[in-house]
């Protein structure tokens, strides 16, 4: 495939990376895959499979796996770069309004419409996940259990994981058969993919090959943590954030809305950077703008470092810690794909690896419920308290403290987003003039 080809649809697709990773890899399936010809059908499904087996943004990691699958290296390296792209600079415009007029009326009533809608499309993520995944008894039972596990009794996101993980293995050892995908066919009706479905790639496993790129990856990926504890020290908000960013991109299993509820909760409750209601603004945000969901982190960044600058202007502060962020976010996606494509792509029919995986997706059914549950406490809601009874720990609202407001956008945009299917950005959209309505108009 000539690579300046590639690298211009490669920056077609990163423009139309709305909606979330659905949307996204529905963008990649109908241009590289159905319009364009160039990755056969099960071929994309097993590069697909393998990204979601992995932590980080599946999206952007399919992205690196098929522009590898195309141009090798260099291929993936420009695939995920463009994917990102637009987002990193559209989300980083939108965090510096925020930042500038969050405290206005009329933005603050934008976001107060923002929210519900973002609720809306969370409780949607959670039936199509489910649809998805849910395949047999045993993986609806371990998505309770997850959602139990985390919204009952506070059980850290890496174990809910790793258990799932593991159950996954075992279930598949007594239940053969429960975690295999529906069938589908590929679709012969047009020429034969340029990549077909049974053709090894050119780039294979090697040691030195290995090596490499793991040396240059790791390098990579903790050099600006270093360069910032060389001039800041190891007490910096950048040093906090880039460890703790670095260590949520080697646990965000399925994807964005998986892993938010453990960002929020760090960010909230541990660090004290954001306000519960801002962790809901920026996923707002992030839907707004193309590319990953996971984007959100940059928000995250960008005000942690605005308001813990050190000895720097905020604004200076603020911009360094939405790059570094985003750096250590994105950075390791690139090493795990380019580091293991070449193996995965010669184990297509390894058992362990599927039966992981459907366990972990089961789980993240439950993880984005729970993330559900966080959103509606914090946007119905505007008081909540931890309540404790021996190994339960649970967040529940102040009935009295609910907001009517909020209440009913959030119905408006069940219906917008269930009944008549709008699409994201036209939900977003209409609620963010519903709370703009709210606030300006008398009742």
């Amino acid at each position: 495939m000539p690579f300046r080809e590639a690298v211009w649809v490669w920056f077609l697709i990163s423009l139309q990376t709305f909606g979330g990773p659905a949307g996204q890899i529905a963008v990649m399936q109908r241009v590289l895959v159905e319009d364009r010809r160039w990755i056969g059908q099960r071929r994309f499904n097993h590069a697909l499979n393998y990204c979601m087996l992995l932590p980080g943004p599946e999206a952007q990691q399919l992205s690196i796996y098929l522009g590898w699958l195309l141009n090798g290296t260099r291929g993936g390296i420009a695939a995920g770069t463009l994917f990102v792209l637009p987002g990193v600079v559209t989300l980083g415009a939108l965090s510096a309004i925020y930042v500038a007029y969050g405290d206005t009326t009329v933005v603050s009533a934008v976001f107060a419409g923002l929210a519900p809608a973002v609720l809306a499309i969370v409780a949607q993520a959670v039936l199509r996940v489910a649809g998805r995944s849910l395949t047999h008894g045993s993986l609806i039972v371990l998505a309770v259990g997850a959602f139990v596990a985390l919204a009952v009794f506070a059980v850290p996101f890496p174990v809910v994981i790793a258990l799932a993980a593991f159950a996954g293995w075992i279930l598949s050892r007594r239940v053969p058969g429960f975690a295999e995908p529906p069938h589908s066919a590929d679709d012969r009706s047009g020429p034969a993919p340029v990549i077909s479905d049974d053709a090894l790639h050119d780039d294979r496993p090697t040691r030195g090959r290995f090596v490499r790129i793991l040396t240059i990856g790791l390098g990579l990926w903790g050099a600006p943590i270093l360069a910032f504890v060389a001039v800041f020290g190891g007490q910096s908000i950048f040093t906090t954030q880039g460890l703790f960013f670095s260590l949520t991109a080697v646990v965000t299993f399925g994807g964005a809305y998986a892993v938010l509820a453990f960002i929020a909760q760090q960010a909230v409750e541990t660090y004290g950077w954001l306000a519960p209601g801002e962790m809901v603004r920026g996923l707002a945000l992030a839907e707004t703008t193309p590319g990953p969901l996971i984007m959100v982190v940059q928000f995250v960044g960008f005000l942690a470092a605005y308001r813990n600058p050190g000895g720097l202007d905020p604004w200076v502060a603020a911009v360094l810690g939405a790059l570094l962020v985003t750096w250590v976010t994105f950075v390791p996606c690139f090493l795990f794909i380019l580091l293991g494509a070449p193996y995965v792509e010669r184990l297509r029919h390894n058992t362990a690896i599927s039966a992981a995986l459907a366990g972990i997706t089961a789980a993240v059914v439950g993880v984005i419920a729970n993330l559900a549950l966080y959103f509606a406490l914090n946007t119905l809601f505007t008081d909540t308290r931890v309540w404790t009874w021996g190994p339960v720990q649970m967040t529940v609202p102040d009935l009295a403290s609910v907001n009517p407001v909020a209440v009913g956008i959030t119905l408006i945009a069940l219906l917008l987003t269930f009944s008549l299917r709008w699409p994201v950005l036209r939900i977003l959209g209409a609620c963010a003039a519903l709370g703009l309505a709210s606030a300006l108009l008398p009742l």
